[in-house]
């Protein structure tokens, strides 16, 4: 445009010395290093360039905040860009949301701790394609009939994200997590009579499952999650700490860490029973566990699990009918860790995803048998006249 348009071929210098589809410097009365303008990727580094405006195009994509890493990743790149902007300069943000989770949306999400939206103290200006009245705002680009095609083909979440700019899940998780309950009440043990009991949310506790899904060596896509589900009276479930281990900040072994680590929070939580699942790695770790449990002179059973289904199929089995008969509650630390994340945008048939707390409270779920809260009804005569039991009155005298 510079180049040819009658109004703006001054701004071209003479013998220009940057002048290319990433960069390029016009005419300016000033000697500064940086090009007038620079385009750059959202991961490009840029340390040490300084701007007068930014103006972020469409760096929200599938690409990157399809996962919680890449959306954190993201917001992190955004905010290393920021000490690039000069005193009194401009941010401009372009784009549409691709996630709930999206740094366009107008409100903080407190499933990620946020206290703020990303884009807080912006001046906002959204137009979706279709106005209050159904209206397009386009209709020289855009007619009824052309908004109607875009949505049967895109399908109603990505339409909702895309052009009308709500941001939504776009990957329509097999698993509703608006169904889940929440509390934020802890966990009360009392003792009488030389037993513990255990209440929590207002509910007697009659039992407690946990589940180890280990991980070894710091793998970027497993984790080694340990999940602890307390069951009331009625059958409701509780996941009321999932726990995310992390190593490397003690001089013990990576293996005997994670015992360790898994050992505190058993104690901490009266767990009665800790189930591993042994498969791959977890062949050994029981044994030290168990060590690391007897050096805490902690009453918990270690019990080796093999798993012989599918992962997929597990959680299906696990999460459907619960979920379905709202009878988990998950506590308010959940929300803390990548666990709502996973169960939002978990998928069946994706592979390679981020699901391992979802396995390891699917474990802890498999371990809970069903319970169904007895009825006893008023004693009521029976038609079965051949049925019953009679005392016949005697006057024998034997």
């Amino acid at each position: 445009m510079i180049e040819s348009h009658p109004l703006t071929t001054h701004l071209r210098p003479k013998n220009p010395d940057q002048w290319s589809v990433d960069r390029f410097t016009i005419n300016r009365d000033r000697e500064l290093r940086d090009p007038s303008v620079l385009a750059a990727g959202i991961t490009t580094n840029i340390t040490g360039c300084r701007a007068d405006i930014i103006i972020y195009d469409d760096v929200e994509v599938p690409n990157t905040c399809g996962t919680h890493e890449k959306r954190l990743s993201l917001r992190e790149r955004l905010n290393e860009s920021r000490f690039i902007l000069a005193a009194g300069g401009r941010q401009l943000f372009i784009g549409t949301p691709h996630s709930y989770f999206s740094i366009y949306a107008p409100k903080a999400r407190k499933e990620i701790n946020e206290e703020r939206p990303y884009l807080d103290g912006f001046k906002r200006k959204e137009i979706p394609i279709l106005n209050k009245l159904g209206r397009s705002n386009w209709p020289e680009q855009f007619n009824r009939k052309d908004i109607d095609q875009i949505k049967a083909q895109v399908g109603p979440q990505k339409f909702q994200s895309q052009m009308m700019l709500k941001p939504v899940n776009i990957n329509e998780s097999r698993l509703d997590t608006t169904l889940l309950q929440h509390y934020d009440a802890d966990l009360e043990p009392h003792e009488a009579m030389g037993i513990l009991y255990l209440r929590l949310n207002g509910k007697k506790i009659i039992s407690c499952s946990s589940w180890w899904d280990p991980s070894y060596g710091g793998a970027k896509n497993d984790h080694s999650v340990f999940a602890i589900i307390f069951t009331d009276e009625r059958g409701h479930h509780y996941l009321h700490h999932i726990a995310y281990i992390k190593t490397g900040e003690s001089d013990l072994s990576e293996a005997t860490d994670q015992c360790h680590q898994i050992a505190q929070i058993a104690k901490k939580y009266f767990v009665p029973s800790i189930a591993i699942e042994t498969n791959g790695i977890g062949k050994f770790l029981p044994g030290i566990l168990r060590n690391e449990l007897a050096k805490e002179k902690i009453n918990c059973a270690v019990i080796e699990k093999t798993s012989t289904t599918s992962k997929q199929t597990r959680i299906l089995e696990a999460f459907d009918v619960t979920l379905a008969a709202e009878a988990l509650s998950v506590h308010c630390s959940v929300k803390k860790t990548p666990f709502i994340h996973e169960m939002m945008e978990w998928q069946p048939t994706a592979k390679n995803g981020f699901d391992d707390g979802l396995d390891a409270v699917a474990g802890a779920l498999s371990l809970e048998p069903v319970r169904i809260k007895r009825v006893y009804f008023p004693s009521r005569q029976s038609w079965e006249k051949a049925g019953g039991v009679y005392q016949a009155k005697t006057e024998f005298d034997l």
